[in-house]
C-alpha cells in the first residue's frame, strides 16, 4: 500500500494491485475511509465509496485530494506505467 500523502490526519494511498483499474486513491482517517476516482479529463474527483466519512470528512478530503491532485496523478503514473487504458 504505497502512501502517497500524510496530511491533517489523512493517509492517502494506493493499493499496490490495483493498477487496472481508473486513477483512484484510497483515503482513511481515523475510522473514516473512503475511494475517490480522478478524472483525469475534467479535473474531477467522484466519491467511489465511503464507510463512516461524515459531510464536513468529506469536504476535507476532497479539498485534499484536489489541492494535491497533480502529485496523485504522478504517483499513479509512476507506480502503474501510465495511463489507465480502457481497452485493457
Amino acid at each position: 500500500m504505497p502512501t502517497i500523502l500524510r496530511i491533517r490526519g489523512w493517509r492517502v494511498f494506493f493499493y499496490s494491485d490495483e493498477g487496472h483499474e481508473p486513477v483512484h486513491v484510497h483515503a482513511r482517517k481515523g475510522d473514516a475511509e473512503c475511494k475517490m476516482w480522478l478524472r483525469e479529463d475534467l479535473y474531477e474527483v467522484e466519491q467511489a465509496y465511503a464507510h463512516n466519512l461524515s459531510p464536513r470528512l468529506h469536504r476535507e478530503i476532497r479539498k485534499i485530494i484536489f489541492d494535491h491532485f497533480e502529485l496523485i496523478l504522478e504517483e499513479w503514473n509512476r507506480r502503474f506505467g501510465g495511463r489507465y487504458d480502457a481497452s485493457n
